[in-house]
């Protein structure tokens, strides 16, 4: 079984850029798992969520189906990377207090992972899915970047991203939605940082090898004016969406 594979190429880049995830996000999804002897994260990317889980469960299954993002991923003792996919996780029947995917589940083929997340999961398990959209610094840099999202990279973005879009309110979930608090990315970043979180998007690896061209030198270019010293550190915020569910007992 193949997969959406938008971040091999740059698997580097991805674990050095992407951001991690509040303390707080974990501490919330392990309070709703009566036990944390197993979770499973699936997409792992460079093992982000991953490692934050690891504070909390005895073991964290991390899983990607990409080698090169695996290579870069963080280590931690309670963590094992291994090498499948979202839709064929390795692991027993019944098994797993917890499941998470992190920016990740809008690449997923559905029909193929729901099956498999509510066959891992025990019968108290919980289902965790998460997304970030377009960072927000200040209004001016702002505007730049969604020009940038929207006009200059937009046509290269695929289809998926349309559930990044709307928050993940329309991603096909068939769990019992449990409600969620608010949760968000904030980090301190110089000008570099962000340009180079930028370079990670599949939109500009695309942009790239469809025409040639790197179109991040202009971005960073026009950026540069509004943000003064490019080593000036700025407060980078990134909402975070939340899906989180359990499995109907009906289905099982």
């Amino acid at each position: 079984m193949s997969f959406k594979d938008h971040f091999s190429r740059h698997a580097n880049a991805y674990a050095k850029y992407r951001p991690d995830y509040p303390p707080e996000l974990f501490d919330y999804l392990a309070s709703l798992t009566p036990q944390r002897k197993v979770a499973l994260d699936c997409a792992t990317g460079s093992g982000q969520a991953a490692v934050g889980l690891a504070e909390h469960f005895e073991l964290v299954v991390a899983s990607d189906g990409s080698v090169s993002q695996l290579q870069n991923a963080e280590q931690h003792p309670h963590v094992a990377y291994i090498g499948n996919l979202a839709e064929q996780p390795a692991l027993r029947d019944g098994t797993v207090d917890l499941v998470v995917a992190a920016q990740a589940a809008h690449w997923f083929d559905h029909d193929r992972f729901y099956p498999e997340v509510k066959r891992v999961l025990k019968r108290d398990g919980v289902l965790a899915l998460w997304t970030y959209g377009l960072a927000c610094v200040e209004p001016q840099i702002d505007t730049i970047v969604r020009h940038f999202y929207d006009d200059v990279i937009g046509s290269y973005w695929p289809p998926e991203r349309r559930w990044v879009e709307s928050a993940y309110r329309d991603l096909p979930f068939p769990f019992q939605e449990l409600g969620t608090p608010q949760f968000q990315l904030q980090l301190q970043w110089d000008l570099d940082s962000l340009i180079g979180y930028l370079g990670t998007w599949s939109a500009v690896q695309r942009y790239k090898r469809a025409t040639g061209q790197d179109p991040l030198p202009a971005l960073r270019a026009e950026l540069a004016p509004g943000w003064g010293s490019p080593v000036e550190a700025k407060t980078v915020i990134w909402p975070l969406h939340l899906k989180i569910g359990r499995p109907d007992p009906s289905s099982r």
